[in-house]
């Protein structure tokens, strides 16, 4: 198959993959895109002695180190950027920044990924209790809150700081009346809510985005999940997979298995050597292949730990040692 050299073409095609056929040719055709258009890859391909004319499969092309983002401006393509994304982080902590060329792809990947999972947003309210992000500039999830807020079209959609009574009537009311409703939390946040007061919700899904950043201990992703359903009276609870480096997000409805839409997959490294895969099963790195990232890199090594399933879905199970405390998904292992 002839691999695709036009972006503006290669984005048409980013959202109809329904086949790792389809997928294989879209990254390939992406990562020709990136080595010839994108300095900071181009020179890390180059380094690494990278011959391009023998990437035929996902696993021949490279991972950049997510902590480029944090030293180089990682762009690909002469376009000037439209918006400028930074990771979340403690005071004093050096910040990742994401480059944003066309934040319109940015708006149909998150579009089409959460109604992918959840269907149109006008059937649900949106609360989002994340402090922390609210507080700090720059943040893609932020910016996708909002957008998910203002399309939902409920008068009662809308962000929450610190004012957890006012939310807490908000929850109640709206589930009695039976309205649908996503509660977007991060997760020291949630827990205050779920100790404070007592939740017996019907029609609420609470999603947590991670994150204790320092505000408390970290504990497991199940003792978390174990704490939340307790609080707010449900009998799962969803979460979200996202990062500022990256344009799309994965979503778990149940028990911490992410899974990816048809545009972006996960595939776990070798812990001691970073340029092998592991098998199914295996925990180790997460390499993540986030197709919609087109115009910075779509082909990230982070820093978290976990491993895929037989299902296809992949699980966090923490962090490497001494990596920075990222807002959006730092949980110790199980």
């Amino acid at each position: 198959m002839k691999l695709i050299h036009d972006p503006l073409e290669i984005e048409n095609q980013l959202f109809n993959i329904q086949s790792e056929r389809k997928f294989l040719h879209v990254a390939l055709s992406v990562f020709f895109f990136q080595i010839r258009n994108n300095p900071v890859y181009s020179e890390y391909c180059r380094l690494l002695g990278i011959d391009s004319s023998q990437v035929h499969h996902l696993h021949d092309i490279p991972f950049i180190p997510i902590e480029f983002f944090k030293q180089h401006q990682v762009i690909s393509g002469e376009a000037e950027w439209e918006m400028l994304f930074v990771s979340s982080g403690t005071t004093g902590m050096q910040r990742s920044k994401h480059y944003i060329r066309r934040l319109d792809l940015y708006r149909k990947s998150f579009m089409n990924v959460f109604e992918s999972f959840y269907g149109p947003t006008s059937g649900y309210c949106i609360l989002a209790l994340l402090p922390g992000y609210l507080e700090q500039q720059h943040s893609s999830l932020i910016f996708m809150v909002q957008e998910l807020i203002r399309r939902s079209g409920h008068p009662d959609s809308g962000f929450y700081l610190y004012d957890y009574d006012s939310l807490a009537r908000t929850l109640r009311s709206l589930d009695t009346q039976g309205q649908q409703v996503i509660l977007f939390g991060v997760s020291h946040a949630l827990l205050d809510m779920a100790e404070k007061y007592g939740f017996n919700l019907k029609n609420t899904i609470v999603m947590e985005t991670g994150g204790m950043k320092g505000r408390r201990k970290e504990i497991t992703r199940g003792e978390l999940h174990t704490k939340l359903k307790e609080g707010f009276g449900v009998e799962t609870i969803h979460s979200e997979y996202g990062m500022a480096e990256l344009l799309s997000q994965a979503y778990s409805r149940d028990s911490g298995k992410f899974h990816t839409p048809s545009w972006m997959k996960v595939l776990i490294r070798d812990v001691y050597d970073p340029f092998t895969s592991t098998e199914t099963g295996q925990s180790g790195g997460i390499n993540v292949i986030d197709l919609a990232n087109l115009y910075s890199c779509s082909f990230i090594e982070t820093r978290d730990i976990g491993r895929l399933n037989e299902d296809g879905s992949f699980e966090v199970l923490g962090r490497f040692d001494n990596s920075d405390i990222r807002g959006c998904n730092l949980m110790i292992m199980e």
